[in-house]
């Protein structure tokens, strides 16, 4: 925040210190504004002209007054969380989850969809065209006090210039895809990788939570994982950190350019669906493939066992690989690696112990579903951080 005596761009700097009123009242409910004042070293001037501002727009509410300390009883201030809005959409395979969040995160009205045909980019963005619409209607919620969308894609995504440069399972290569959803949607739009958000949901509210140093590896239709360092989400100098389902584990095969990577192309959901087709001629598609080979091997399978201790160590490599780049304190299994079980989880322990010096605490994902949804809120929180089309005045 920029405070006495600092010069800038005067509507970055009064943009940059109404965040820094909102992130105080956030931080000390029920404060004065001399407070504010102190707390962010702007002037007494300064600070009551943007919380009268912010009042008329809802974004804080007076809320009784406080003790005196030799003058008249100061008037104490709340940051109002309801005010505004904003959704949080992911793709996962065919389905689309969307989700309407207040200022604090809390999820208030959620809508899943499902679409026919993933490689269809278009599609994809009729989808969330169509799937705000119906969480609209449904909540009743005024779009006008929505600041944003949080939305994970698949693929690797460039954050800082709204495209996505390689999805296979889209079809999305180099287009400016966030463009597109807000000419579409007619609202702002931060794009990210799905599974990034996936962690991001983990870090804050799920099994993550405390931990600074962690890797969220996610099995689905792709292989990817999510890194934070330091508390901090790590996406790499051309933004394609934790693309781990291009590491070279599994055979190479036939591929061409635009195609899943090596290790998801031999261990992904459907690649391990197309291994185990001569043991389920007619798997149940709703529940997890791996779930199916476990309840074979419990039957007396042996070769159903042989598949699994297949998977098993490929994915191991996978976490090897990573633990000796990154030394993670926790390693987050999630996707398909829920299904494995503690009896799973003691397995890939065993083997890392035979292969590397130094073993990440392995645990399950805790979200589920909604990682990625929290993860695309908290992402257009950050971004989104207050009242959008407010006029920036000279302080």
């Amino acid at each position: 925040m920029i405070g006495r005596g600092q010069t800038g761009n005067t509507k970055l700097v009064k943009q940059m210190n109404r965040e820094g009123i909102l992130h105080q009242l956030k931080e000390n409910s029920r404060v004065s504004r001399a407070d504010l004042a102190k707390l962010t070293e702007l002037s007494r001037p300064c600070v009551s002209s943007l919380v009268d501002e912010m009042i008329r727009e809802g974004l804080i509410h007076e809320v009784g007054v406080g003790e005196s300390k030799g003058g008249r009883k100061p008037i104490l201030l709340e940051y109002n969380y309801q005010a505004y809005g904003v959704v949080g959409a992911v793709f996962e395979g065919s389905t689309m989850q969307l989700a309407i969040a207040d200022l604090k995160g809390e999820v208030l009205f959620q809508y899943q969809t499902q679409f026919t045909c993933p490689k269809d980019g278009e599609k994809a963005i009729r989808s969330v065209e169509h799937g705000l619409a119906e969480l609209l209607s449904q909540s009743r919620f005024d779009k006008s006090r929505l600041l944003g969308i949080g939305l994970g894609l698949p693929g690797i995504t460039q954050r800082r210039d709204g495209t996505v440069s390689y999805a296979p399972s889209t079809g999305w290569m180099g287009l400016p895809v966030q463009r597109e959803i807000e000419q579409r949607l007619g609202l702002p739009v931060i794009i990210d990788n799905d599974v990034n958000l996936m962690t991001l949901g983990e870090f804050h509210q799920g099994v993550g939570r405390g931990c600074s140093n962690l890797v969220y590896m996610y099995v689905g239709t792709g292989i990817g994982a999510g890194i934070m360092i330091g508390g901090q989400f790590y996406r790499g100098a051309m933004e394609a950190s934790g693309e781990i389902g291009y590491m070279m584990v599994g055979p190479l095969g036939q591929r061409g350019y635009g195609e899943f990577g090596v290790f998801e192309n031999n261990y992904s959901v459907p690649a391990i669906r197309n291994k185990a087709k001569r043991l389920l001629p007619s798997p149940q598609e709703d529940i997890s493939i791996i779930r199916q080979l476990l309840d074979l091997s419990h039957n007396g399978s042996d070769d159903a066992r042989e598949l699994l201790d297949d998977i098993y160590k490929h994915w191991a490599f996978g976490m090897a690989n990573i633990a000796c780049v990154m030394d993670p304190e926790l390693l987050i299994l999630s996707g398909e690696l829920v299904h494995i079980g503690e009896e799973g989880i003691a397995e890939l322990r065993h083997m890392l112990a035979e292969w590397i010096p130094s073993i990440p605490r392995l645990k399950m994902a805790s979200l589920g579903e909604q990682a990625g949804i929290i993860g695309a809120i908290h992402s257009a929180l950050e971004a989104f951080p207050s009242a959008r089309g407010t006029e920036m005045l000279v302080k």
